[in-house]
């Protein structure tokens, strides 16, 4: 792409996920003009918002046509499940993002599952039920724990970690009754419990070819010390301390290549961006699941490593021409320090006042991203459960920690609270080497 190619792009989402891609795209020669709907307190800062639901793919194409959009990029799942993809492109607007075919890779956990299984790429031993009885029978015969999962989307929410028998059994229950997750888990699947540790891994795809891009690891539960309910995701850092270049080059070979031949093989070649859920079982990569759009939070430990243009990146992988595109990445590790609305993940407190965030944002190698913000009376207020990432790089992790906290301890925001824990694996490790 030439430098004088500018364009107006429009960004959907409002999550920390979609303020650290504004903030990254902000930043590109090729980026005229950024539109987000419907964005936060903090996207508003560097980007025009505007209020339009995610899931009213009829109201973003409007209003991609109307303002010549030249570029799309579209955060979160649920836009791309409804087929918002495929929409706008009958416009002839670039997305990135895949099309509702291919974006059952996240949006249906069995197609996801079948597509491993057809193509013999490593993932737990599972099966997929609709009726209870059968189901079951499987979970007498594969014994606990064992995972259960609600087939469609549940933002987030829909798998259970069943530690015996009789819990698998009541969560077979609830989901196939429509009471746990709806029309998400009217289909389920069932699979064997891997005991490991998880990685996040990202790469994108043009639909033909795949680059790569990092690793990171979340922090589910609520908890110090991974302890409580899972939420959306308390921190993250990056690079996963287990990645190493044999690791990268065994889930390139066996698990993410495989994908794009088998999805062209499928008839839904995919473009966006592959966010591998990967379980190292005794030193091995086994996929547990795909996620099709930049994990949240781990996309803020992302922006903050990546030295190259994201907005050249993408549109490169929306066009078909990923291969001209060789990504830089910072040596310095990055770690996001999620705070959270005080009762989140269950009923939390929404509405209250978040100050000192420019003396907290001020410090150098230090990001915040909004996440469930908004402004009201020249105040930002929260308004969601998750609410900001407070994200920061250092030499090493024991330093991007320092700062993400010393970040953190500028907030005034009683009713807020956070993990103090973020990247204990990584540094528990390396205190015992």
């Amino acid at each position: 792409m030439e430098e004088q190619d500018i364009m107006k792009i429009l960004l959907i989402g409002s999550g920390g996920r979609e303020h650290a891609l504004a903030w990254k795209m902000t930043q590109s020669p090729l980026c005229d003009e950024l539109i987000v709907a419907p964005g936060n307190a903090g996207i508003a800062q560097i980007a025009r918002c505007i209020k339009i639901a995610v899931e009213d793919s009829q109201a973003i194409t409007d209003l991609a046509v109307s303002e010549k959009i030249d570029f799309c990029i579209v955060g979160p799942e649920t836009p791309l499940v409804l087929g918002l993809a495929d929409q706008l492109r009958t416009h002839n607007i670039p997305v990135f993002g895949p099309s509702m075919k291919a974006a059952q890779l996240e949006g249906s956990k069995g197609f996801m599952k079948d597509l491993c299984r057809k193509y013999n790429i490593p993932t737990a031993a599972y099966e997929r039920f609709t009726d209870k009885d059968s189901a079951n029978k499987f979970i007498d015969r594969l014994g606990a724990p064992i995972v259960i999962k609600a087939d469609g989307l549940a933002a987030g929410k829909g798998v259970i970690v069943a530690q015996t028998i009789e819990q698998a059994k009541e969560a077979v229950a609830d989901m196939l009754s429509g009471n746990a997750f709806g029309h998400a888990g009217s289909s389920i699947v069932i699979e064997e419990f891997l005991d490991g540790e998880e990685i996040s891994y990202f790469a994108i795809c043009d639909g033909e070819n795949l680059l790569p891009l990092a690793s990171a690891q979340d922090h589910k539960r609520v908890g110090d010390g991974d302890t409580g309910p899972n939420t959306g995701g308390m921190g993250a850092y990056s690079p996963a301390r287990l990645i190493t270049p044999a690791m990268e080059q065994e889930i390139l070979e066996k698990i993410l290549t495989p994908t794009v031949s088998a999805m062209k093989s499928e008839g839904c070649p995919f473009t966006g961006v592959f966010f591998a859920g990967i379980m190292v079982v005794n030193g091995k990569p086994i996929l547990m699941e795909y996620n099709v759009r930049f994990g949240d939070p781990e996309c803020q430990t992302l922006m903050m490593r990546l030295k190259s243009d994201l907005v050249d990146m993408l549109y490169a992988a929306a066009t078909g021409k990923l291969q001209t595109i060789h990504p830089e990445w910072s040596d310095n590790p990055s770690l996001c320090v999620v705070m959270a609305a005080k009762g989140y993940p269950a009923t939390y407190i929404k509405n209250t006042p978040i100050k000192n965030l420019d003396a907290a944002g001020a410090a150098k190698n230090v990001e915040i991203f909004h996440a469930g913000t908004a402004q009201k009376d020249g105040q930002t207020i929260s308004i969601g459960g998750r609410v900001l990432g407070i994200t920061a790089t250092g030499q090493d992790v024991a330093t991007a920690r320092t700062n993400a906290y010393a970040a953190v301890d500028l907030i005034d925001w009683p009713e807020g609270f956070c993990r103090r824990d973020i990247a204990w694996r990584a540094l528990s490790s390396s205190a015992a080497e």
